[in-house]
C-alpha cells in the first residue's frame, strides 16, 4: 500500500462527499407533504415513480459492501465468488410474482414493514414480532459493513494515521461521515437516499466503464489477466494445503455454487431495506417495470466481478482481502480519478446505510413500540420513536465497527442472510395463501433460525471460531451446500407438518383483516408525481 496521504485523491473524495451531504439535507423539501407520519419520513410518501425507484432500489442492494465484498471474494477464492451474479439473475423473475401483491395489499391498508402485513394476514402479534426481530438483527451487522467499505477507502487514501495512532485520531474520518449519515437521514428520512442514489450509481457506471477498458490496457489484455489469475489460483493455500483457488469451481463444488445462489437470490428481497424501497413506489406497475430493468445492474456486478481478477494480475498485495479493489484502484488510476472511484464506492455506503436504518427503526416503531408497548401512539409519535431509533441503529452498527474484528461483522451478515430467509413462508406464503398456520409458521420460523445458527457456527473458519465462516472465504457453506437453503428447507417441512397437526386439532386461527381483492388492486399512478430538483433535470420521470 501506498504510504502517506493521498491528497488529490481525498479532495475529490470530500468534493462528492460535500455535495450529497447538502442534497441530502435538501431532500427534505423535496416534494413533501405537510404531514408527520411514518409514510411520509420512511416511505417518502410512497410517492416515488420508475427512475426514482430503479436508483433507489439499485442503490440499496448494490452497497459499498457489494462492490468492494464480490471482486474480493474473487481475488481470494476465484470464480466461485461469482455466484452473486447469477443470484441477481434470478431474484427479479422471482419478486416478480410476489412484490406487486405485496405493493397492493401494503397500499391498502397502510402497511409499512413485513412484520405489518404478517400480523393482518395472519392474526399473530407473535409472528408478526419473530419477523420484526429477524429483521432488525439481519439489517444491523450489514449497516455496519457500509462502513467497513468507507473505512476501507480512507485507509488506502491514507487517512487517519497508521496502526500505533491514537483511536480517536485514527476513527475520526469515520466518525464524521457517520455523524453526517445519521443527520441528514434523521432530517430528510428516505428522501435523502433516493435522491443520492443517482449521483451514486452514477458514479458507479461511470468507474465500472473506465475501469473495464481502462485496466485491462495497463495491464496486456484479459488473456494476460486470466493467466497471472490461474497461476496465482494454482499456488497451494498454506493454511489448507489446497489450491488457493480455480478461475471456474471444480465439480464438487458446483452444488455448493448452485445452492448459495438459489439461496441468496431466495433472501434478498426478504431484507427489510429492500421492501422498504419497493413500498415507497407509486404504483404496483412501477415495481412490475422495476423487475424488467433492474438486471441492467447484473451486467455491471458481473464487470465489476472481474475486478477480483484483475487485483491478482496487477500484483496487489494485501493483507485484508476487502481492501483489494480500492487498492488496486489506487495503484492504476490517476490520482483525481481514483478518487472518483472512492467516492463512488463511498457514496455507496451511504445510500444503503440510511435505507437500512430506516427499515430497521420501521419495525422496531410499528412491530415492537406500537404493537407492545403504546398502542396508541399517534402517527407524529411514531415518526419521532422511528427518528430516534435510526439513529441508535447507526450507533450499534458504528460500535460494531469500532470495537470487533471486520471479519466478524462480514459473518455476522452473512448469518443474517441465513436468518432473514427464514421469514420467506410467512411474508411470501401469506401472499398467496393463508393455508399455512400462524402457529406452524411460527414453529418452521424457530427450528429454521436454531438449525441455521447452530450450523453456521459449526463451519467457522479454523483460526477464527466464530459464526459463518469458511475456508474458502465464502461462508455459510456446510457439507451439503448453503446453510441458509438447507434451513430453509426444514423451516417448510416444519411448517407444513404442524400445520396439517394444528388442522386436524382444530386449532384457531387468527382473523385476516385483508380480502383477495387487495392483492391485485392498483393505485395507478395517481400519486405525487416525484420529479428531481431542476438541479439534476434529465433523471426525473
Amino acid at each position: 500500500m501506498n504510504d502517506g496521504v493521498n491528497g488529490v485523491a481525498l479532495a475529490v473524495f470530500i468534493f462528492f462527499f460535500v455535495a450529497v451531504t447538502v442534497m441530502g439535507f435538501l431532500a427534505a423539501r423535496w416534494r413533501r407533504a405537510e404531514t408527520d407520519s411514518l409514510d411520509e419520513w420512511g416511505l417518502g410518501g410512497r410517492s416515488f415513480g420508475t427512475w426514482v425507484t430503479w436508483f433507489l432500489l439499485g442503490g440499496d442492494l448494490y452497497t459499498a459492501y457489494t462492490f468492494v465484498a464480490v471482486p474480493a471474494a474473487i481475488y481470494a477464492a476465484g470464480a466461485a465468488g461469482f455466484f452473486a451474479v447469477p443470484y441477481t439473475i434470478l431474484v427479479y423473475p422471482l419478486i416478480f410474482t410476489f412484490l406487486p401483491r405485496l405493493w397492493s395489499v401494503s397500499h391498502k391498508h397502510g402497511y409499512v414493514t413485513t412484520s405489518d402485513f404478517v400480523r393482518g394476514r395472519f392474526g399473530s402479534k407473535g409472528l408478526s414480532l419473530a419477523v420484526a426481530v429477524t429483521g432488525i438483527l439481519a439489517t444491523m451487522p450489514y449497516i455496519a459493513l457500509q462502513l467497513v467499505g468507507i473505512q476501507a477507502v480512507l485507509d488506502v487514501m491514507g487517512v487517519g494515521g497508521g496502526e500505533d495512532t491514537n483511536w480517536f485520531v485514527k476513527d475520526l474520518p469515520l466518525l464524521i461521515a457517520f455523524g453526517v449519515l445519521a443527520a441528514y437521514t434523521y432530517s430528510s428520512g428516505l428522501r435523502a437516499p433516493a435522491l443520492i442514489a443517482f449521483v451514486k450509481d452514477t458514479l458507479i457506471y461511470i468507474v465500472i466503464a473506465v475501469a473495464i477498458i481502462y485496466i485491462p490496457i495497463k495491464l496486456g489484455g484479459f488473456d494476460e489477466i486470466f493467466a497471472k489469475a490461474g497461476e496465482a489460483y494454482s499456488q497451494t493455500n498454506p493454511a489448507t494445503g489446497a489450491p488457493r483457488g480455480a478461475l471456474a469451481p471444480g465439480e464438487a463444488g458446483q452444488w455448493t455454487y448452485a445452492t448459495l445462489a438459489l439461496g441468496s437470490a431466495l433472501a434478498l428481497f426478504m431484507y427489510p431495506h429492500s421492501i422498504t424501497a419497493t413500498l415507497s413506489s407509486r404504483s404496483r406497475e412501477v415495481i412490475r417495470r422495476n423487475t424488467t430493468i433492474l438486471p441492467l445492474y447484473s451486467l455491471m456486478l458481473g464487470l465489476l466481478a472481474l475486478l477480483g481478477f484483475m487485483a491478482i494480475a496487477a500484483g496487489v498485495k494485501v493483507s485484508n482481502g476487502q481492501l483489494a479493489i480500492p487498492q488496486l484502484f489506487e495503484d492504476m488510476f490517476p490520482a483525481w480519478f481514483a478518487g472518483v472511484a472512492f467516492a463512488a464506492i463511498g457514496i455507496g455506503a451511504l445510500v444503503p446505510a440510511a435505507i437500512m436504518s430506516i427499515a430497521a427503526a420501521n419495525l422496531f416503531t410499528r412491530n415492537i413500540y406500537k404493537d407492545f408497548i403504546r398502542p396508541d401512539a399517534t402517527p407524529a409519535q411514531e415518526t419521532k420513536v422511528s427518528k430516534l431509533v435510526s439513529l441508535l441503529v447507526k450507533v450499534g452498527a458504528l460500535v460494531f465497527v469500532l470495537t470487533m474484528d471486520k471479519t466478524v461483522a462480514i459473518n455476522f451478515q452473512l448469518l443474517g442472510g441465513i436468518w432473514i430467509l427464514q421469514t420467506f413462508p410467512a411474508l411470501v406464503g401469506g401472499l398467496f395463501t393463508r393455508w399455512f398456520h400462524r402457529w406452524a409458521l411460527l414453529g418452521g420460523w424457530a427450528v429454521g433460525m436454531l438449525y441455521g445458527t447452530v450450523a453456521a457456527y459449526g463451519v467457522a473458519s479454523p483460526t477464527q471460531k466464530h459464526f459463518g465462516g469458511s475456508s474458502k472465504e465464502i461462508p455459510g457453506i456446510g457439507e451439503i451446500g448453503y446453510i441458509g437453503l438447507t434451513a430453509f428447507v426444514l423451516n417448510v417441512v416444519v411448517t407444513v407438518v404442524l400445520t396439517f397437526a394444528l388442522r386436524a386439532l382444530k386449532a384457531p386461527d387468527g382473523i385476516d383483516e385483508t380480502s383477495p381483492g387487495d392483492y391485485t388492486a392498483d393505485a395507478g399512478d395517481k400519486g405525487v408525481q416525484v420529479e428531481l430538483p431542476s438541479a439534476t433535470a434529465g433523471a426525473g420521470h
